[in-house]
């Protein structure tokens, strides 16, 4: 059914209300357009009964603003009515490219930066809203979900804070470990794959693709990211692979014991265009060792899929990975901030993820049902036909 005609019979549950961080501000634009377009577009009288009041407006995001002192310190600042709307709140809290100023020094936002204005936010809403969700791409502290020694829990603590403040749901992307919900279970939590953006963007960049077990094999860099592979290796029909980090646990490097090597489990790869699917490339120096172990093997092509391109060492080695072929191209989504530098790349390419949290947004504001978006089954087998039949896809 088209998205303008989706939702029509459907009560709203509240006014749609959508906060954007200046974080997200700019992929915030864009969700907001397409769900304007297509709520002008549906064909009902429904819009204009006292039940869809303020279902009809130019723009959904409400304005807001984050003033800081010149000490660092900040506040929440709402400047319009937000009572009774259904809020959306987005936040990535990885775009270390906003800036404030710090006693005259520059200071980049931290994660915590981020994470803390979400809360002015929230506060400053006070509790007026009807209902408030969290769409937060990258789960605030998410790779550290569980306690191995005496530290701290501080993805399940943040997790508690956001729905004692009063958020109902959270909407995050490739939870590194989607069982840390068990520190909220009475509240929504919806972690989201982005396996239907990959495969489009993988059969719009290449054009010479055989999507079949004789020519394409799906590999999880570590036994972590299993699941991923055997789901997209079942959607496909292909065979997977994978490696297991030996790693060095007397020692601890950067807040991690070191690999020692990556091993790999599987049937051959020789011949074969490979798809390396992860939920992020952060040094990257994990994921260049896999494709120069896979490349030994005589791979033909080797493709890297990632929900979050964090590149925290600089692209640098990436360019030599490309220069000497071990990569052919890197695919991450655009729910965390990407560098000018990144998109100039040509071994990049950008996943666009606006039109799905569109359609997230806009389902949840009539209380629809998620399972068809966070199953997107059909959708890839209609893409992998259309590609094998005329060897592109339509936009």
């Amino acid at each position: 059914m088209p998205n303008n005609q989706k939702f029509v019979e459907t009560i709203p549950v509240g006014p749609l209300g959508i906060i954007a961080l200046d974080s997200f501000k700019d992929q915030a634009e864009h969700v907001d357009q397409y769900i304007t377009n297509w709520r002008k577009n549906r064909t009902t009288q429904y819009p204009h009964t006292i039940s869809f009041s303020g279902y009809l407006k130019d723009s959904y995001l409400v304005n807001h603003k984050i003033p800081r002192f010149g000490s660092g310190e900040a506040k929440g600042v709402i400047n319009e009515s937000v009572r009774g709307m259904d809020l959306y709140i987005l936040v990535d809290v990885l775009n270390h490219s906003k800036t404030y100023s710090l006693c005259g020094f520059e200071n980049h936002m931290s994660p915590d930066d981020h994470y803390q204005d979400l809360k002015r936010v929230i506060a400053a809403v006070e509790g007026k809203a009807k209902r408030i969700s969290v769409i937060m791409p990258f789960l605030y502290e998410s790779r550290q979900h569980k306690r191995t020694a005496r530290e701290s829990l501080d993805c399940a603590l943040a997790l508690q804070e956001l729905t004692n403040m009063g958020v109902d749901n959270i909407i995050t992307f490739d939870a590194h470990d989607p069982r840390v919900q068990n520190a909220i279970p009475l509240k929504g939590f919806e972690t989201v794959q982005p396996a239907y953006q990959f495969i489009k963007g993988l059969l719009h960049a290449e054009s010479d693709l055989q999507i079949d077990p004789d020519h394409m094999m799906i590999i999880s860099p570590d036994e972590g990211g299993t699941s991923r592979a055997v789901y997209l290796a079942n959607v496909l029909g292909l065979d997977m692979g994978m490696f297991y980090k030996r790693r060095d646990y007397t020692k601890i490097v950067n807040g991690k014991n070191p690999i020692v090597a990556h091993e790999f489990l599987g049937s051959s790869v020789a011949g074969k265009d490979v798809v390396i699917i992860d939920d992020m490339i952060s040094s990257g120096d994990s994921v260049i060792d896999v494709a120069k172990k896979l490349k030994a093997r005589d791979a033909r092509k080797v493709f890297v899929a990632t929900t979050f391109g964090l590149f925290t060492n600089g692209l640098e080695k990436f360019d030599e990975a490309y220069e000497e072929g071990l990569i052919n191209k890197i695919l991450t989504t655009n729910v965390t901030y990407q560098t000018p530098e990144l998109l100039k790349r040509p071994w990049y390419v950008s996943c666009d993820m606006n039109k799905y949290i569109s359609l997230i947004i806009d389902t949840l504001n009539h209380d629809g049902s998620m399972s068809e978006l966070l199953n997107p089954v059909d959708r890839i087998h209609n893409r992998v036909n259309e590609y094998k039949e005329t060897g592109k896809i339509t936009d």
